[in-house]
């Protein structure tokens, strides 16, 4: 049975892994995992899974071989906690109180510390490329650099440093140049709360932090200035950001009280289903947001799947979820009593929402003016300006999409991802077939894969071209946990590489191409 709440021992020494299968001769490079792999220090324990501190992996592939390392993510919260024996940096799901043992003089002070908080620079959900630089990220206003190479932990950035975001995405986008695009919050900065959209040019000075260059592209204001939306990533097309301002929102007054109630962070979050979802349409180029404005009714949305334009429409792909229990079911407590959840689990939907961007004054009220004909989503005209939109729902149960990123902006049909229809733990890859509806899978007993990343071949000719990599927890007896790699077009196992250690459960990864 797998423990996802167990401390995983590092391996920061390379070791060759067994290639089992023929690795193509093109596949150079190496693949980088993030997630949470420790979960207890001395004999305190933290309470979400989100909140174990960041284990790193890398799969290095070259000329058929795999080399594997992991290593801890050696922040200040690592070393705060780990010179304590016991947790003393605050997460999201877990607030960390000082010993009892400790002075008056010690607790005031992280009292008044907390008031304020000081986050975590845990980056354990993703990396991200900022310039030539690799950093572990969560979603705090501090992020890590790391050498890809070693995985060893360098410089600690503050955003803050450079823009007036506290919290930042680890999803963000990239370009054709490799320039990055993200999205902040800035909360209460001149009176005012906002999102803000900016973009880190990938030339950078030598030696310097990309983010010195950062530009701030355009900023939306938040639509209640003590309760900003909580998102995990937006989208993009050639020529717009496509922002959902969702009714899942941070209470910033009780976060700053949270503290002295004796209540983590999390219980701040606030899904409120009386609200609508707010679709911001941003034109890249100006800054501004589009004239027309869009909503649809509530839900929440992690991942976005892609988005692209088609005849004066913004089609955009997203996974979305009726309400917030998802985040509940990962406490580590429901997650030791049982590996399926219980029936508060809610099946997420893969959704497709059409924009019309430009509001035909002709219309009438009532009308839907999507007209594009390989879809059923529809944007109904409200009143001048205004429409609410209804997604098609391609399919139900499938979570942490990825696709071929060549694809990202443009029309796409496949996408890889993880079957998510009885729990959240996923047994299950899956490639799915936007237009056909087809799903694939690929799945063995007691094995329980990593998100999929799809790296295509050199001068592919078609979208799904190239390989799927996914990292498998292997909990069969005496067996190794490994390296998938599958066949992009088949979904059919090419080789696996049998890691000597352990895998754990992750988030996200990323591919370097050597």
């Amino acid at each position: 049975m797998a423990d996802f709440s167990k401390n995983i021992p590092e391996q920061p020494e390379p070791t060759k892994a067994e290639v089992k299968g023929n690795v193509p001769s093109w596949l150079q490079g190496t693949l980088l995992r993030n997630g949470p792999g420790l979960f207890s220090v001395g004999d305190t324990s933290y309470d979400h899974w989100f909140d174990g501190m960041a284990l790193m992996h890398s799969f290095t592939i070259k000329d058929g071989e795999v080399t594997h390392r992991s290593r801890y993510l050696r922040g200040d919260t690592y070393k705060a906690n780990t010179s304590a024996n016991r947790i003393v940096v605050s997460e999201m799901g877990t607030m960390a109180y000082p010993d009892p043992s400790k002075n008056f003089i010690v607790k005031a002070i992280t009292f008044l510390n907390h008031t304020v908080p000081d986050f975590t620079d845990n980056g354990a959900s993703n990396f991200i490329k900022y310039g030539k630089d690799y950093y572990a990220t969560s979603e705090t206003n501090y992020i890590r650099k790391i050498d890809p190479v070693t995985l060893e932990t360098q410089d600690k950035v503050d955003y803050m440093k450079y823009l007036p975001v506290n919290l930042a995405s680890s999803h963000p986008h990239y370009d054709s140049e490799g320039n990055a695009y993200n999205i902040g919050t800035s909360i209460a900065d001149k009176a005012k709360t906002k999102y803000m959209l900016f973009k880190v040019p990938v030339a950078s000075d030598k030696g310097k932090t990309a983010l010195k260059n950062v530009e701030v592209v355009c900023s939306v204001p938040c639509r209640s200035m003590l309760m900003p939306s909580y998102y995990h990533s937006f989208g993009m097309t050639d020529n717009y950001f496509i922002f959902i301002e969702q009714p899942l929102k941070l209470d910033i007054l009780r976060m700053a009280t949270a503290y002295m109630r004796g209540v983590n962070w999390a219980s701040c979050l606030k899904f409120c289903p009386e609200e609508n979802t707010l679709i911001h349409l941003i034109d890249r180029k100006t800054g501004k947001e589009v004239e027309a404005k869009y909503c649809t009714g509530p839900m929440i949305v992690y991942h976005h799947v892609n988005a692209f334009e088609d005849d004066g429409h913004v089609v955009f792909d997203v996974i979305a979820y009726k309400d917030n229990s998802l985040y509940d079911a990962f406490y580590l407590s429901k997650l030791k009593e049982t590996l399926e959840f219980d029936d508060s689990y809610s099946v997420p939907s893969y959704k497709r929402f059409v924009l019309p961007v430009h509001s035909d004054k002709g219309a009438a009220v009532g009308d839907d003016l999507v007209k594009l004909k390989y879809t059923k989503a529809s944007a109904v005209k409200e009143k001048e300006g205004k429409f609410l939109c209804q997604a098609e729902v391609l399919c139900e149960g499938l979570e942490l999409p990825r696709m071929n990123y060549g694809f990202n902006g443009k029309k796409h049909r496949f996408i890889y991802c993880n079957l998510v229809e009885k729990s959240a733990l996923s047994k299950q890859a899956v490639k799915f077939d936007t237009e056909t509806k087809e799903m694939t899978i690929w799945a063995e007993d007691n094995c329980w894969p990593s998100e999929s990343v799809f790296v295509p071949r050199p001068n592919a000719e078609t979208e799904d071209d190239g390989v799927v990599l996914s990292s498998v927890i292997n909990m069969n007896p005496g067996q190794s946990s490994f390296l998938l790699i599958l066949d992009g077009k088949t979904f059919k196992e090419v080789a696996r590489a049998n890691i000597n250690g352990e895998l754990h459960k992750d988030m996200h990864g990323f591919f370097i191409p050597h």
